[in-house]
């Protein structure tokens, strides 16, 4: 993955989770180290299965900690209940109205926040970034992979 100066956006909750992540990721480390020196003891490494499967492992959870410590390091916190503004923006609670007339609440939130299955969408989806900088009483189009949605804006909320 390639880096840059970017900043990654996201709520306490999500830097919470990264930081979580990454410990739980380095107190592996002294495990597969082991499990290298075991499988290492067995013998021939080009036949030898645990060494292999250990070492991608290794590899593995290393490209994980470098992805979270690139992401921790350009992160911007932000919360939710410190803006305010008539635009939806990174952190609004968004009530929607669908073509069906069905109410929908989204909070846009990071990726690593994200989960569509408790109301909240990553900034970057194609429905976050049609959402992002509109107002109250304006109607956003959305392009799915199972065809156009249209969503009229009814309340945005800073909670």
């Amino acid at each position: 993955m390639a880096t840059s100066a970017e900043k990654v956006p996201m709520l306490a909750e999500g830097h919470r989770k990264l930081t979580d992540d990454l410990k739980r990721l380095k107190s592996e480390r002294p495990d597969i180290v082991e499990a290298i020196e075991a499988a290492r003891a067995h013998g021939d490494l080009s036949e030898n299965a645990e060494y292999h499967a250990a070492k991608e492992r290794q590899g593995q959870i290393e490209a994980s900690i470098a992805d979270i410590e690139d992401r921790l390091s350009r992160a911007m916190v932000i919360d939710p209940t410190t803006l305010s503004g008539d635009k939806v923006a990174f952190g609004a609670t968004v009530t929607l109205v669908d073509e069906d007339a069905k109410k929908v609440k989204y909070q846009l939130v990071g990726q690593v926040e994200a989960d569509a299955r408790v109301g909240r969408i990553s900034y970057n989806s194609p429905l976050g970034r049609a959402l992002i900088g509109r107002q109250k009483g304006e109607d956003v189009e959305v392009s799915t992979p199972s065809g156009d949605r249209y969503y009229a804006i009814k309340k945005i909320e800073f909670i």
